[in-house]
């Protein structure tokens, strides 16, 4: 007992040096961890445990178990906003996931004007999103004085409508999110063929690779890793997806751009019954959280190859 009783104080002894000697260090984290349980965990938990109650407004009043996610399940909506959702998923990874690949190939064998370019790429990444989506949705326009219809106009076609055609119109809002978002992916990729060694790159031009000889042999393996992370990173970020569908369309039209965020956001602050918007709140963390765990497992394969 004596024995066990020293290494415990011994244990806690050790706890308490560590907690002096990074005190500085876990003075500067506080902020942040503050900010994630106010912010993030404790609205989590508390949205978690209402989402079991029925609610009268903002208060609840009877615990009903599962009777909400039954009533979520039951909604011919859900399952039309879930394949929605995955809709956008899809477009942008044939839209938005190759380009910042082909340009950060670019930049990395320009010789001329590779800051310029650089800036011009990053740029639509510093605009806010809900700007983006006002500035595309003008753009967009479906009168004679939408920018695009303004362009047909000049081949002598008729005004088109654009974000309420219902068969693309989700493909049209991933083109002015990948406008936006795609840069930063291009300065990662690039930093990455920068990373490379350039003997490597000089060892395949005396052996006469071109340049496409060159992108299939050096650069692509090169990235392959991050480019295979940032790919699972873009389906979790496009699958919460709700800023850019609220700010053009609404949804519409007849909900064909509805996405599981946008309804969330909905049953919450338009329907008032936040019982339904907790409950499928938890239901798109779940899915999100098996696409994030398979991420994290998939980042350590790839560093452990690396290294």
């Amino acid at each position: 007992m004596d024995l066990k009783l020293q290494a415990k104080t011994k244990g806690s002894k050790g706890f308490v040096k560590l907690i002096k000697k990074n005190l500085v260090g876990w003075l500067l984290l506080l902020p942040a961890l503050l900010c994630m349980y106010f912010f993030i965990l404790r609205p989590m938990i508390i949205g978690t445990y209402l989402s079991f109650f029925d609610m009268k407004g903002y208060t609840p009043t009877d615990f009903i178990g599962l009777e909400n996610y039954k009533r979520i399940f039951n909604d011919s909506m859900f399952m039309k906003n879930l394949i929605n959702t995955f809709k956008y998923v899809l477009w942008s990874i044939v839209i938005g996931f190759f380009l910042p690949v082909i340009f950060s190939l670019m930049l990395n064998e320009m010789a001329h004007m590779r800051a310029t370019l650089r800036f011009l790429i990053y740029l639509p990444a510093v605009l806010p999103a809900a700007s983006v989506s006002l500035l595309w949705y003008f753009v967009y326009h479906p009168s004679a004085g939408g920018l695009l219809n303004m362009l047909i106009a000049n081949f002598g076609m008729e005004p088109y409508v654009w974000l309420q055609d219902s068969k693309h119109t989700i493909m049209y809002i991933i083109i002015s999110m990948t406008w936006c978002g795609a840069g930063s992916t291009v300065l990662y990729y690039y930093a990455t063929l920068q990373g490379i060694n350039r003997e490597i790159y000089e060892a395949a031009v005396i052996d006469g690779a071109g340049f496409f000889r060159r992108i299939l042999t050096v650069s692509l393996p090169n990235i392959s890793g991050i480019v295979l992370l940032f790919f699972v990173r873009q389906i979790i970020g496009v699958f919460s997806v709700m800023e850019q569908p609220m700010m053009m369309t609404d949804g519409g039209p007849n909900g064909a751009s509805m996405t599981l965020g946008l309804q969330i956001y909905k049953y919450a602050f338009r329907y008032y019954k936040p019982q339904f918007a907790m409950a499928l709140g938890c239901i798109l963390f779940l899915i999100l959280l098996i696409i994030t765990c398979f991420y994290y497992v998939l980042d350590k394969k790839i560093d452990k190859m690396n290294g």
